[in-house]
């Protein structure tokens, strides 16, 4: 049985975000971004992916389209396929966010 622990997943850098991976297949990924405040993951779209941001902990501003809006804790998101979004940490302090997307965009 392959089991992760989100508690596990806190490394942040100064620079970038980052991507911490927990499991992959070629049919889907599921990823925890950590955000330090400032950071972000500019807008881009996924032809033939759908992606969801699950927001664990902090605060992070979300763009869908043409829908922007700040959300925190507990907080999720749909990005369809074709569809432009990003991710900004607006918040004070870092943000985990819980990513799924399917299918990875390699394999799309």
């Amino acid at each position: 049985m392959d089991v992760k622990h989100l508690s596990d997943f806190l490394g942040f850098s100064a620079e970038k975000l980052q991507k911490h991976n927990l499991f992959k297949s070629e049919r889907f990924f599921l990823d925890v971004y950590c955000v330090a405040p400032g950071q972000a993951q500019k807008p881009h779209q996924h032809a033939h992916s759908d992606k969801v941001y699950l927001v664990l902990e902090g605060q992070c501003r979300f763009r869908i389209g043409a829908d922007e809006a700040s959300h925190g804790p507990g907080a999720a998101l749909f990005a369809p396929a074709g569809v432009e979004h990003g991710v900004t940490n607006d918040g004070p302090g870092n943000a985990r966010l819980l990513v799924l997307m399917t299918p990875p965009p390699e394999h799309a």
